[in-house]
């Protein structure tokens, strides 16, 4: 009879963490990332050490004195009496402003003119190769001046809408103006308001927004619980029931229903003197900002929607054609939902490429948060280490938070594999 027995286990030695392989790698590792903490404390204590010599000790005390200079664009209440921190904050929101309004008309134009450089009809599919190489060929700085300048010479002086025989009119039943100042549009007033509550004393937020925010989104919850019921149903029975009209009305009838309470109305803008007073005032400098980092970026979202359609094979078409669909419904139903996984990867650097490049906005006199917390106050105070680190913060802060939204939704729309 044989007996077996385990090999004995070699004991743990020094020497292994570098010659033996199932170590080696660990070793490297713990050793490079002590080194790398090592380069950064140096840089860091060197820095502090710099700039106590020079009598500039990092401190931030500097965002609570008074700005002293005004902007010429805001969302919230602001005043030139105002702290440099409220500044940046009114310089972040006017960064926000030009990123959610560029990436959403970006994605538009972007997708239109990706599907149709595709196009069967050869004049609108080389119209569109067009525009996409001359948007994408030229610099992004030259294109914002550009409309800057197309803007101011083309629109008419706010003085050009007065007398019994204006040279210029008021659009949509004159509530819109278009001027060289900038685009004048209704504004939302309530009749009953509800106030605004005050957060940490530093900005207030229309409770009537609330209201219409909280509301929108508890409706949404419930249209897609409405949603997951049909979706239900259908893998129950193979028939899915109609639910758009119940879905439109659990979204739209409580919005309605709080801006008939809340006394709804639009206010005009109106010629006083030498300009519009009232209304909402979009400037010039940020429409020409918008419209310019929009098709900038829509030109390359296009050759990115472009690639993702090709990328799916041809027989998805011949199959959807086959049982009866017409193109633009094959290309709605079919391409676009499989062409999304291409798609979505890449159209997160282009979002995060328009956010950033929106920081040239001081080329054309806009505010952002580089025009403001990384330009003015910095000059001011001299504290330009606190102001650029705030500044990479803020940047860095809004470009995370554009990855984890649209991973999220990758993920969501992913096609799950059987």
């Amino acid at each position: 009879m044989t007996m077996s027995s385990d090999a004995p286990k070699e004991s743990f030695r020094l020497s292994m963490l570098i010659y033996d392989t199932r170590y080696r790698s660990l070793t490297i590792q713990v050793v490079a990332l002590m080194a790398f903490m090592l380069a950064a404390a140096w840089i860091i204590d060197n820095t502090l050490q710099n700039l106590a010599e020079l009598g500039k000790p990092i401190e931030f005390g500097f965002l609570s004195e008074p700005a002293q200079y005004d902007i010429n664009q805001a969302l919230i209440e602001y005043d030139n009496q105002d702290s440099h921190l409220r500044a940046s904050f009114v310089g972040l929101l006017n960064t926000l402003l030009v990123a959610v309004l560029g990436c959403a008309l970006a994605t538009v134009v972007g997708v239109i003119v990706g599907v149709l450089r595709l196009s069967k009809n050869w004049l609108v599919a080389r119209i569109m190769t067009v525009y996409v190489e001359m948007f994408r060929n030229v610099p992004v700085l030259l294109w914002i001046v550009f409309f800057m300048a197309i803007l101011i010479e083309s629109l008419p002086q706010p003085r050009a809408f007065r007398g019994a025989d204006p040279e210029a009119s008021m659009l949509l039943g004159d509530s819109v103006a278009l001027t060289n100042r900038g685009f004048y549009i209704p504004e939302p007033l309530f009749s009953n308001p509800l106030g605004d509550l005050s957060v940490f004393g530093a900005f207030n937020i229309s409770l009537e927004l609330l209201a219409l925010v909280g509301a929108l989104a508890v409706s949404l919850f419930l249209s897609g619980l409405v949603k997951k019921r049909a979706d239900r149903i259908q893998n129950e029975t193979g028939i899915r029931p109609t639910t758009w009209y119940l879905r439109l009305g659990i979204v739209v009838l409580p919005l309605i229903a709080i801006l008939i309470a809340l006394g709804f109305h639009l206010g005009n803008p109106e010629l006083r003197g030498f300009n519009f007073q009232g209304g909402i005032h979009m400037r010039t400098s940020l429409i020409a900002l918008w419209l310019a980092l929009s098709f900038y970026t829509a030109a390359f979202i296009a050759e990115i929607v472009r690639g993702g359609i090709m990328a799916i094979s041809k027989g998805q078409t011949e199959a959807a054609s086959a049982l009866g669909l017409r193109p633009n419904r094959i290309m709605s139903l079919v391409i676009l939902p499989q062409a999304l996984r291409v798609i979505i990867p890449p159209l997160i650097s282009q979002y995060l490429n328009l956010t950033k490049n929106s920081s040239l906005a001081i080329a054309v006199g806009y505010m952002d948060i580089t025009g403001t917390l990384g330009g003015i106050t910095m000059n001011q105070t001299g504290r330009e280490l606190e102001c650029v680190v705030m500044l990479m913060l803020c940047y860095l802060t809004i470009s995370l938070t554009i990855s984890l939204v649209m991973n999220w939704y990758n993920t969501r729309v992913k096609l799950v594999e059987r």
